[in-house]
């Protein structure tokens, strides 16, 4: 089939591309207003884009209204200018996804979720205590593209559980971590469990000699 993104509905865009880019990453971001207010919700429109200077891009519509209604993340990080994606595993899953509610201002997504929260290095903003490892973030850019956001964040300090490193890289020991992705809009999520696969880089010169 061939669908023209000029003469369907935007939902239906939605859904055919949040079924093809996927797996997806999840960033479960914890925000704070100018009042000291946290918030925490669940993007899925996210990944790393540069490594020099770390930056990482995230994908944020606004609230499904006739009006230009911001959601609660956007308008915290334009106004104080700082974020935490904290990265979703397994077992925090269920809890990510009650930070997906809807909830009236006055919730907590936190305290709904049981998250508890911990302190960052560089950032006001903390992390969720429960989450392995996360990414403390401060605005690069911001744009507004017709309905939604891109939020551009440059890593400013990085925590990752020590039994999750290793050190003579360091590498992140992705096979113990457990995080999980997001598949369509179905509330469909793919584990990393027992997924791995090693399949090095051929080198051109072992490629010339006919390694395949």
């Amino acid at each position: 089939m061939i669908f023209d993104v000029e003469k369907i509905k935007a939902r239906e865009t939605y859904n055919l591309l949040i079924g093809l880019v996927a797996p997806r990453p999840i960033a479960l971001v914890t925000s704070m207003n100018e009042e000291g207010r946290m918030n925490a919700a669940p993007f899925s429109s996210y990944n790393y884009l540069c490594t020099d200077p770390p930056i990482i891009g995230m994908g944020v519509m606004n609230r499904p209204s006739e009006h230009f209604v911001p959601k609660d993340t956007a308008r915290n990080i334009r106004r104080t200018g700082e974020f935490v994606v904290n990265v979703v595993t397994e077992d925090i899953a269920q809890q990510m996804n009650i930070c997906a509610t809807d909830f009236p201002a006055e919730f907590d997504e936190l305290e709904m979720a049981g998250f508890t929260t911990a302190p960052s290095q560089v950032v006001k903003v903390p992390r969720i205590a429960q989450a392995h490892a996360a990414l403390e973030c401060k605005e690069f850019t911001t744009m507004e593209i017709g309905r939604s956001r891109i939020v551009l964040g440059r890593v400013v300090s990085i925590y990752i559980e020590d039994k999750f490193v290793d050190p003579a890289g360091p590498y992140v020991l992705s096979e113990e971590l457990h995080a999980i992705g997001r598949m369509n809009g179905l509330g469909a999520y793919v584990k990393t469990r027992d997924s791995f696969l090693n399949i090095p880089r051929i080198p051109y010169e072992e490629w010339k000699k006919g390694k395949r």
